[in-house]
């Protein structure tokens, strides 16, 4: 990847980009130009700006390299003739643009759940391709939604330290398994046959299907070399759930110690899995938050298994999803690689603080 051009300011320069930066007259375009120019001339790479100012990054070299070549001039040719940066034109299309972005972020139409260009066109009095430029700049995508959900466990920072404190910093002589189910996995069979890919056409298959029955998948993740020990069964209650327990104890080396993280579902938790917990001294299970999946490895394995795997899999027969199954753990080992933790507890309740103060602020509104 060739280095990125070197931008250096004169003093008239740099005051003139603060001052752009600074002016409610400015418009987006030069805006967002001249922060780009800063940020430059402090010799952050092309890919940091991008990241910092949420454009793409081929936007950033552009620009960048043609206010090397021909400075402020470079940076300020294509704006729209009559929007100078003093002239009333400039300041009507602020306040329009400031207009779309408080409408967009505030209010919702009478008769849907998010703007569209074209209706938010309509309320604010312009066209649509002003309202997607607008959204394009200012990085809001109204038509996208994240699902969330903060956890409430009282106990949540004590699981949060104990969880990742295995991950980032595992016991001597131990192996640390991250344990859980991928339940209710349907064969499911297509109507009819589908096309396959060719040149200028995807591959198709048919939206309606037959279904062939269900199956559980049992999977323990060897967080230190990303090794998966799998076992289809029909149901997933604590009997399979302890005879999993078993297997994965019995594959494992004697004088090593097992620390297990799992979910708080019931069957974890069922008395006869206690009481085999506590005559295996050398087995040690870790619950994790309520309403944290993410924070068990073994949720990205199954995230792969259904992405390459499940989604467009077709088949006739439990028996047949099953072998797909132990097929797709097969070649995993054989080719296996650690899911690499990189977060600390402290990082991440940081991010949760700021989570829970955003729904509280949220409700008081």
């Amino acid at each position: 990847m060739p280095a990125p051009t070197h931008i250096v300011l004169s003093s008239e320069e740099k005051k003139q980009l603060e001052k752009n930066i600074k002016s409610r007259k400015t418009p987006v375009r030069l805006l967002e130009r001249s922060k780009i120019v800063l940020l430059a001339a402090t010799g952050l790479p092309n890919y940091r700006i991008s990241e910092a100012l949420n454009i793409e990054v081929n936007k950033v070299g552009r620009w960048r390299n043609r206010f090397a070549g021909k400075g402020l001039q470079g940076i300020e040719k294509d704006l729209p003739r009559g929007r100078n940066h003093g002239g009333k034109d400039s300041l009507k299309q602020a306040k329009l643009r400031s207009k779309i972005i408080k409408v967009t972020t505030q209010d919702k139409p009478k008769d849907a759940t998010h703007w569209t260009t074209r209706s938010l066109a309509k309320v604010v009095g312009t066209n649509h391709t002003f309202v997607n430029r607008v959204w394009r700049e200012a990085g809001l995508k109204p038509h996208l939604s994240k699902q969330f959900k903060v956890s409430n466990d009282p106990a949540f920072e004590e699981k949060l330290h104990d969880v990742v404190g295995l991950y980032l910093s595992p016991p001597e002589n131990a192996v640390v398994f991250c344990v859980d189910e991928k339940s209710s996995i349907q064969a499911l069979d297509r109507t009819q046959p589908g096309l396959p890919m060719k040149p200028g056409r995807c591959g198709t298959m048919t939206h309606d299907y037959k279904r062939h029955g269900t199956s559980t998948l049992f999977a323990a993740l060897n967080t230190l070399t990303g090794e998966v020990i799998g076992e289809c069964k029909k149901r997933h209650t604590h009997k399979e759930f302890l005879s999993f327990l078993r297997t994965v104890e019995k594959q494992t080396e004697k004088e090593l110690e097992l620390h297990i993280i799992v979910d708080n579902y019931a069957t974890h938790k069922h008395e006869k899995v206690k009481a085999w917990i506590k005559r295996n001294k050398r087995v040690h299970l870790h619950f994790i938050p309520t309403s944290s999946s993410w924070l068990n490895l073994v949720e990205r394995f199954f995230g792969l298994l259904t992405q390459k795997q499940l989604r467009r899999g077709v088949y006739t027969s439990v028996k047949e999803l099953e072998k797909a199954i132990m097929r797709y753990v097969e070649a995993h080992n054989e080719n296996k690689k650690p899911f690499v933790w990189t977060k600390s507890a402290e990082e991440i309740l940081t991010k949760v603080g700021r989570a829970r103060q955003a729904l509280l602020y949220q409700q008081s509104i």
